[in-house]
Formats: structure tokens, C-alpha cells, sequence
């Protein structure tokens, strides 16, 4: 018997300056929605309709409104960019849609009509600050594209070292898409900062770290450099001068987790032995996951229903067990530290003991107090206000 369809909004750009990772969000989210359709746990089949706005930004608000008006969609996964999801939150939060978005963000942000599903600045920034400040130098040089995530991520790393006595000796932005880096790679080696903090986006990073790693290399120094995104994918796209990357992320492919030696095997089975698996791309097939439990849980596709039966499930993905904090729709997630090999891997060198309640707002967070040296978050004595 034919099981009844669900259509399901997939948004992500397959081309324009960070279309390698639209196209690694596609590949998980198709690879999830085939599996499930496949599956006798689900009495119905998702119909995935996918939209390309190409890294334009206004396309996203166009393309999230021909799924709505013209598909009928109720539930939307995608966006990599925090300027993307920005376009989208009108849209879905007018018309009572529910958007799946997987990426890591910069925080500040909570809507009833967006399921978070991937790091909060609690799971990724703050783990990363810290271990700088405990292991390299609390001063940091800061280089990233000019929007909402590179400027978020930085006012906290600046709040964080600055709390520990340190400071922000510089930070650099770029357009998305800039290639230009020659300007702030001279200034790094001229500077000799003890380390380099990358927030560029697509292919403006892979410029700057071949770029980064020929300078250094030729003017003798070794400067550590720093990531809240770079994944397996992008590895392989920026070579060799990717290595050494200390990098912040809930998921790496070499997370040694029976879900994720499965997930990985199919993977390579569906997209080629030498393809790996992106942070934000398992995040979409995580998204794609909830959502399915979530429809069979309810019954309906109907919003707030779903969003219901979303809260509290807890899901043993590929990255470890994760589950939707029904408080603020965000995902509760494990943290992780990885440096990048020249085999472009991640070698995982700290982990939290345990799965980590998302802050989105930081107000678990005494800012003041001294940084945990387990990467564990001192808990606020009272709400902080956010500058």
C-alpha cells in the first residue's frame, strides 16, 4: 500500500560562494529522507521539494515563499547562513511554518517557528575561547565575513577575554565571497599575533588558509588557527595548509560512536569511499530525523502539534544522543575539540562528559567567574544583560 506523502521544504544554495556546503546539507537531508521512506517505522513518506537560491540572499525569502504559498510546505529544512535564516524568520513566523535549521549560529535568537538543531555559542565558542585562554594566549587576532555570525561570534569571544584579563588585538572582515586576503595575511605575519580566530564562510576561508599557511610557513612562524565551522569537506576544498586547525564542532566523522561508524559506512556507500560527511550536513540529517519522529509521534503535520511531540525526544544520532529543549527549541548537544590532520580528518582531543543544555542567550553564563577548566560553564548567579 502506498504510504500518504508529506511535503518538506528543503532550502539550501548548490551554487555561489559557500555552495560546497549547500550541497553537503542536501546530500544528508536527501540521504535521511530516503532511509525513512524506505523505513516500515513511519506510515508515511516525505516529499522533498528543493529550492536552490543560489547564495543570493534575498533568494531565500523568495524561495521559502513559492515552498509555502505554491507547495503547501508546513515544515522547512535549511539555511547555512545566519543573513540566510534571517530572510527566512518573516516568512515562516508569519504563515506558522516551522523551520529546520541545522547550521551552528552565533545565538541571540529564539523563535517559535525555528527548531535549532545545531550548536548554540554555549556548545562551540565557549569551549573553544576557553581552551584557548587556558593552553595558547589571551590574545587573539579575529578574521571572519562581514555578518550577523562573524560579528555575534566575536562580540563573545571579546567578552570572554576580556573577562580573563586579555584582549582582541584585531579583527578583519571580509564580504562574503571576497577572495582579497593578501592585505590581512601581510598584516598577521607583520604582527606575529600569538593566535588567528577564523569566522570567513566558504570560499573566502579556503583563500585565507592557503594563503595564511604560505606566509607563515615562509616567514618561519607557526600561529595556531582557530574554527567554529571548518569541517572534513572543507579540509579537502583548502588542502593541505588546512592542517593544524584547532576546531570547535558537535560532530567530527571520527567520532567513535557505533551511530556514527553506521552512518559514516552508509554514507560512504551512497556518495563515494573517498566523500566525507559534514558538521552541518549530519546536523540536516539530524533535522530531518526529529522531524520524522516528530510527524509519526503526532500524527499531523499540523505546527504546533509537531513542535509538541518534537520537545524531549531523545535521538541517538550519528554525533550522539541529541534532543530538542522544549524551553527554546534549541538542541541539547555534545561539545567537541578536534585539530585537523593532513590525512583531513580531525583528531578529537576533548569531548564534555555529557550531552550540553543549549544557552542560546548565555544566561547560564557568569562571565565574570573564572573559565571552568573542564569546559563545564560556571552557572549565572542572575540573568545577564546582553549589550
Amino acid at each position: 500500500m502506498t504510504k500518504p506523502s508529506i511535503p518538506v521544504g528543503i532550502i539550501c544554495s548548490q551554487h555561489g560562494p559557500y555552495q560546497a556546503m549547500g550541497r553537503e546539507i542536501l546530500k544528508s537531508a536527501m540521504m535521511a529522507v530516503d532511509e525513512i521512506n524506505n523505513q516500515d517505522e513511519f506510515d508515511f513518506a516525505i516529499s522533498a521539494h528543493v529550492r536552490d537560491p543560489r547564495g543570493i540572499i534575498s533568494e531565500y525569502h523568495t524561495v521559502c515563499d513559492d515552498l509555502i504559498r505554491n507547495v503547501g510546505v508546513e515544515h522547512i529544512i535549511g539555511c547555512y547562513t545566519s543573513a540566510s535564516r534571517k530572510q527566512v524568520l518573516p516568512i515562516v513566523e508569519r504563515t506558522d511554518r516551522l523551520l529546520w535549521y541545522p547550521a551552528r549560529y552565533e545565538g541571540f535568537e529564539c523563535s517559535d517557528n525555528v527548531i535549532y538543531v545545531g550548536a548554540s555559542p554555549n556548545h562551540n565558542v565557549l569551549p573553544l575561547v576557553r581552551y584557548v585562554l587556558d593552553n595558547l594566549s589571551s590574545e587573539i587576532f579575529c578574521v571572519g565575513s562581514n555578518y550577523v555570525w562573524t560579528w555575534e561570534t566575536n562580540r563573545v569571544t571579546r567578552e570572554l577575554v576580556t573577562a580573563a584579563k586579555g584582549r582582541i588585538l584585531a579583527e578583519r572582515l571580509l564580504e562574503l565571497g571576497e577572495s582579497a586576503v593578501t592585505h590581512i595575511v601581510d598584516e598577521i605575519v607583520r604582527r606575529r599575533p600569538p593566535v588567528v580566530f577564523n569566522t570567513l564562510v566558504g570560499s573566502s576561508s579556503y583563500d585565507f588558509i592557503r594563503a595564511f599557511h604560505a606566509a607563515t610557513a615562509a616567514a618561519g612562524l607557526d600561529i595556531p588557527m582557530l574554527s567554529c565551522s571548518l569541517c572534513e569537506p572543507e579540509l579537502k576544498i583548502a588542502g593541505p595548509a588546512s592542517a593544524g586547525c584547532i576546531t570547535s564542532s558537535a560532530y567530527f566523522e571520527s567520532i567513535r560512536l557505533p551511530e556514527n561508524r553506521a552512518f559514516v559506512a552508509r554514507w560512504k556507500a551512497r556518495y563515494g569511499e573517498h566523500s566525507s560527511p559534514s558538521v552541518d550536513g549530519q546536523s540536516a540529517y539530524v533535522a530531518v530525523y526529529l522531524l520524522a519522529r516528530a510527524l509519526q509521534r503526532a500524527g499531523t503535520s499540523n505546527i504546533g502539534e509537531v513542535r509538541r511531540a518534537a520537545a524531549g525526544h531523545r535521538y541517538n544520532s550519528p554525533q550522539g544522543p541529541v534532543w530538542i529543549d522544549g524551553s527554546n527549541n534549541h538542541c541539547v548537544l555534545t561539545p567537541r575539540l578536534a585539530v585537523s590532520n593532513a590525512e583531513g580528518q580531525f583528531d578529537i582531543f576533548w569531548e564534555a562528559e555529557a550531552p550540553v543544555r543549549p544557552d542560546p542567550y548565555l544566561t547560564q553564563l557568569d562571565i565574570a567567574a573564572s573559565p571552568a577548566r573542564d569546559g563545564t560553564l560556571p552557572n549565572a548567579p542572575h540573568l545577564r544583560v546582553v549589550k
